[in-house]
Order: C-alpha cells, then structure tokens, then sequence
C-alpha cells in the first residue's frame, strides 16, 4: 500500500509535466518564442521560474545537510540571505533596466548582450565558451541527493532516476520551450511550498516540536572547540563560524545577479507591472523555500544518532546523507511529497540550464559563425537537438560519478557557480548602469574568475600542489571572485580607453525613451 500512494502521486506528477509541454507547443514555434517565450511572460511564471532555478536538490539534500549540520540553526541566514539579496535586490536592480536594455538591444542570451553593449563579438564568444565548459557539471550535480532518495521511497537504482528524470525534462522542453518550463516551474514551486512546509512540520513534531528540538540543539557540544566541551553554538544567533557563513551567503545570494539562467528570467518578463509583483512573489518564495530548507538543515545534528558521526565529526555517509534520515520517518504520503519536492527542484533547475546552455551554443556560437546561413527553422532544430546533448552528457557524468566514486563532479557545483557568477555578475551590473564601463574590464573580470576558480579546482583535486587558505573552499573563492570582479571592472574601466560616446548614448536612450503611465504608478503635478 506504501508503495502505491507513492507510484500514483509519481506518476501523476509525471503525466501533469508531459501535459503542460505539449500545451505550450503553440508558444514554441519561433526562437523568440522557444527561448524567451515571446516576452511576454507574467509575474506569477517569471518569479516562480526565477526561483525554482535558484533552488534546485543540491540545496535542499546538500547545501542544507552541509550548512546546517556546520553552522546549525545559524545555517537560515544564508535561505535569508538568498530571499533579500538573491531574490529582492537581484529583481529591484537589475530587473527593469535588464528588461529594457536587452530588449532594446535585441539580445536573447548574455554573450550576446556582451557583443552589443561593448561591441565586442570576442566577448561574446568568450562568454559563451566560458558558459559551455561550467554549465555541464552544474547540470550534472542537480541529479546528487536524489539517489538516498530514492532508494528510501522505492529501492530502485540510481541510475533509473537519472535516465527518468532527464527524459521526462527532455521531453518537455523540447516540445514547449520557454513557456513549458515556465508553467512547469510554476506547479514545481507549489509543491516545493507546500512540500517545505509539511516536512518542516513533520521532521520537528518527531523531536517534540519546534521550542523542544531548539532546546536539543542547545545542548550539541562543538568537536571543533575546546575538545568537544562547549554547547550552545548550534543554537546561537551566527553559529561557530561566522566568517564562513558570510562567504556561504554571498556566494549564494549574490552569485544569482551574474548567473545566465537567472538573469534570463528578467528578459522575458511582460510589463512594469510584472515585475512590482514579481519581486514580491519571487521574495516570498525564496523566503520559505530557501530558508526553510536550510531552517531545516540546522537540526540535523538532533538525528545524530541515527545517522553516525566520524572521528572528524562529520556524519557518517557524508553531507548527502543528513537530510534523508531527517525524512526517513515520515509517513509514506510524505515521503511521497518529498520525492516530488526533490523532483521538482531538480527538474526545474535541470530545465533552465540546458535551455540556456543550448541557447547560448546555437545563437552565440554556432550562428553566424560555423553555421553561416541559419533560418528560423534550423535555429529551433539545432536548439532542440541540443537540449538532447546536455541533458544526455549531464545524465552520463551523474550516473558516472555515482558509479566510481569520483568526487570531482560533484564538487564542480560550487566551482562552476562561483566561475560563472565571478566572471559574469561585474560585467553585466555595470554594464546596465555605467556608460564608462569598457570591453577590456569585462576581459579582466571574466579572465580572472575562470582563471582562478580553475586553479581552485586543481587545488583541492591535488593536481597543483598549493594551498589557498581560506579561498581552498570553493564557497569562500566564488565570493571572493565576485567581490574582486566588482572591483577590477571599474579600476580597469578608469584607465583603459572610453568608449565610443556616441554609440554608448545610443544604447542608453532606452532608458530616456518616454512612457504614459497611470497615477497608481506615477505622482504627477497637475497642470
């Protein structure tokens, strides 16, 4: 009967995916359409979209059981930190002046927002190298935590969870683009809300509520100070490590504003009114999502016993394993609820990457530059072929992974998320903002965070044999580099040569151009 209850909400989730796919097939029938949805997307879709991309499973099995085993209840600071920077400051600043400029520019992807801002078709190019080698084990890592899972629920290989969940992403994606994946993320981040929501609920009664679990928590002694012999630091306010927990916060919160499949939201986006709301619903979700996940990592160490802890004092199984025997007492309807959860954070997440990754390899690579004549036609068959590929090579290196033992790819998560965001946030943000901001400071930008979160990489794998302190963890490097990105841009800015006035005017006249508005919007003196 267990098994049942979980088989048929499964299924039912499945067959609701498939469905919306092949509803928005009219919406796909063109590349603006396919990739953009035509512009024309509301506020519910686009702040649902939003935030679905931004939490995926890494969140809720990995960063939640790592942080919050780490820094306890301390751990919702950084669900915080993604709500007011990631989420609230991200639409607030970069949102409306995204919208415009790249509409105003007719860009559909970031390279290509590069090339027209600074024209400089090498940044194109570089941006969109620099999005194909970083994106494919992001992809990859989205399928990790769902294996414990899975095997919890229903004992079934991992391998068959990656090969279903990749298919059924494939499948409607393809068919319905940006549109499919939009209204998808929209029913993804219902369940997600209301999945939070019952576990958290859940999880803390079988510990005797909410005040009795913080009360357990108070009493966890840290094996890191003074031999084990103090308590109370798993409940305190910033936790045992506030330095660290500032760079978990930073890296991400702030490493959205320069990630392509969450800046893209911003360019389909419908009208002025879409995003008021939309940076209210996308605030809100990110609130709940994110810091009820990580709220809810911060007991992990209440299940100590059930899960083990190490000599080093680290559970046993890993951080991966945390928050899977946190669930696995739960009823089989909930269990079935977090399967779903964990589904569709995955498969949100899974479905804006490759749609930005083919997006960026067929307009910014591929056209006009291998493939010199490319129509509409062979535009949507080339995107549609790629979406296969990416899913295909990120489904191989998960199961691959799984399979050897081979840590690295899972590890490229925080690597591929601090390059892309280091190299990417500077550029872009200054680019909607400073008329003086030039080509060369965007080389510097991207040159350095590639550069160094490469060498980062090499460092922990044991290729090169340094040691980096504390920019060793790749959480602490991927907020270093984009701290250092907004500094380098307009230092390199100032002392290379300005651009073009005229042409740097004629992009920011979009931002001139006037508009009628209604009083709700806008205060004006009567005449």
């Amino acid at each position: 009967m267990d098994i049942t209850i979980k088989l048929i909400m499964l299924l039912l989730f499945f067959g609701v995916m498939i469905y919306v796919g092949f509803y928005c097939r009219k919406h796909s029938t063109d590349v603006n359409g396919f990739v953009l949805g035509g512009r024309n997307v509301g506020p519910w879709l686009t702040a649902f979209a939003y935030g679905t991309s931004y939490f995926s499973a890494v969140i809720f099995v990995g960063y939640a059981g790592q942080f919050g085993w780490k820094f306890g209840i301390a751990s919702t600071w950084v669900g915080i930190g993604n709500a007011m920077i990631g989420s609230l400051l991200a639409w607030v600043i970069l949102g409306r002046r995204t919208r415009i400029m790249t509409q105003h520019l007719s860009s559909a992807t970031m390279p290509d927002f590069f090339e027209k801002r600074f024209n400089a078709p090498s940044l194109k190019v570089a941006a969109s190298i620099i999005i194909f080698i970083f994106m494919i084990p992001y992809t990859a890592s989205l399928y990790n935590g769902l294996s414990r899972l899975f095997r919890m629920a229903f004992n079934i290989d991992y391998s068959v969870c990656v090969i279903v969940m990749a298919a059924l992403t494939a499948v409607y994606v393809i068919v319905g683009g940006y549109m499919a994946t939009a209204v998808n993320d929209f029913i993804q981040g219902l369940i997600m809300l209301v999945g939070i929501v019952a576990v958290i609920a859940a999880v803390l009664g079988s510990k005797g509520g909410f005040m009795e679990s913080l009360n357990g928590l108070a009493a966890v002694k840290d094996e890191t100070i003074a031999n084990g012999t103090v308590s109370g630091v798993f409940n305190s306010f910033f936790g045992p490590d506030p330095f660290s927990l500032l760079g978990v916060v930073l890296l991400t919160s702030l490493g959205t504003w320069g990630l392509p499949q969450m800046v893209g939201k911003f360019y389909a986006i419908k009208s002025e009114g879409s995003i008021h709301k939309g940076t209210v619903i996308s605030t809100v979700f990110a609130m709940i999502v994110a810091g009820g996940c990580y709220f809810l990592g911060g007991f992990g160490r209440l299940f100590s016993a059930e899960i083990g802890v190490t000599e080093a004092g680290t559970p046993v199984g890993g951080f991966d394993n945390v928050i899977p025997t946190m669930l696995q007492t739960l009823s089989p309807f909930l269990i079935a609820i977090v399967i779903i959860l964990v589904l569709s954070a995955s498969m949100s997440t899974l479905s804006s990457l490759v749609l930005t990754s083919s997006s960026t390899v067929t307009l910014d690579l591929l056209k006009g530059r291998v493939i010199k004549d490319m129509d509409e036609k062979k535009q949507l068959l080339i995107l549609r072929v790629l979406i296969v590929v990416f899913i295909v090579i990120s489904a191989a290196l998960a199961i691959y992974q799984a399979n050897s033992g081979v840590a690295f790819i899972a590890q490229a998560m925080g690597v591929s998320w601090g390059a892309m965001a280091g190299a990417f946030l500077a550029p872009f943000l200054y680019g909607l903002y400073w008329k003086r901001t030039t080509k060369n400071a965007c080389w510097a930008s991207m040159l350095f965070s590639t550069i160094f979160m490469i060498i980062d990489m090499l460092a922990n794998l044991k290729v090169l044999n340094i040691s980096l302190g504390i920019l060793q963890s790749p959480i602490n490097a991927g907020a270093f580099c984009m701290i250092a990105g907004l500094v380098l841009v307009p230092l390199v800015s100032l002392i290379s040569k300005a651009p073009d006035k005229a042409e740097v005017e004629q992009i920011f006249s979009c931002y001139n151009r006037k508009v009628v508005v209604t009083a709700k919007d806008s205060i004006e003196t009567e005449e």
